[in-house]
């Protein structure tokens, strides 16, 4: 008799369990990379350090550049559209990630040879700004500059309970990079230009 029981089986922030366990077998960028592309194309619903499980509303518009993104070799974690000040809100359209050495030198680049902005944050960095990316009635609800790479002992702990143990130390020994659009609502820009660079830096290896 089979026990379906697992393959139904849901965590406390409604996410699948049985998509959680091919989290157990990801030990690079790339395979985080094509589970989380999988997540954005709504045929999973784990993704590894994000407590639903499906994207939030906002994010569909931009979703299959940050797929094809993830499958280039930059693995992702945050990112938003940008939006127009309307109702009192406005965004800068952003996206983080982990990535290799060389993908984060070239991504650093883009601050030099355009107007987008790149964060760099070396592995073991503990670094920490503020940069406005969101604004709701004249208050600054959400920054980048801040590393997100697991670590300390209990980060990398966190993301191993999330994945597994060999992508959480991958995670703290790799390069995050934060990239925005410093102009306010404005779409189309950044995305494509990131994804090329990575695209670039593949290509070269």
């Amino acid at each position: 008799m089979n026990d379906s029981r697992f393959t139904t089986e849901l965590d406390s922030h409604g996410r699948l369990l049985k998509d959680r366990e091919v989290w157990r077998q990801a030990t690079t960028l790339a395979a985080a990379g094509e589970l989380t592309a999988r997540w954005l194309e709504g045929s999973s619903r784990y993704q590894a350090g994000t407590f639903s499980p499906q994207m939030d509303e906002e994010t569909r518009s931009i979703a299959a550049e940050l797929a094809e993104l993830n499958r280039s070799g930059f693995f992702t974690k945050e990112s938003q559209p940008g939006l127009r000040l309307e109702t009192g809100q406005a965004q800068r359209q952003y996206v983080t990630g982990f990535c290799s050495p060389e993908a984060a030198r070239r991504l650093l680049q883009l601050s030099t040879q355009t107007e987008l902005i790149a964060v760099v944050h070396s592995p073991g960095e503990m670094s920490r700004s503020s940069i406005p990316v969101t604004v709701i009635d004249g208050e600054v609800v959400t920054v980048l500059g801040t590393s997100e790479s697991p670590i300390e002992a209990g980060q990398i702990r966190d993301w191993a309970e999330e994945s597994n143990d060999a992508l959480a130390l991958l995670l703290a020994e790799s390069w995050y990079v934060e990239l925005l659009d410093p102009v306010w609502g404005r779409n189309h820009q950044l995305l494509p230009a990131v994804l090329e660079t990575v695209k670039e830096t593949a290509n070269n290896f």
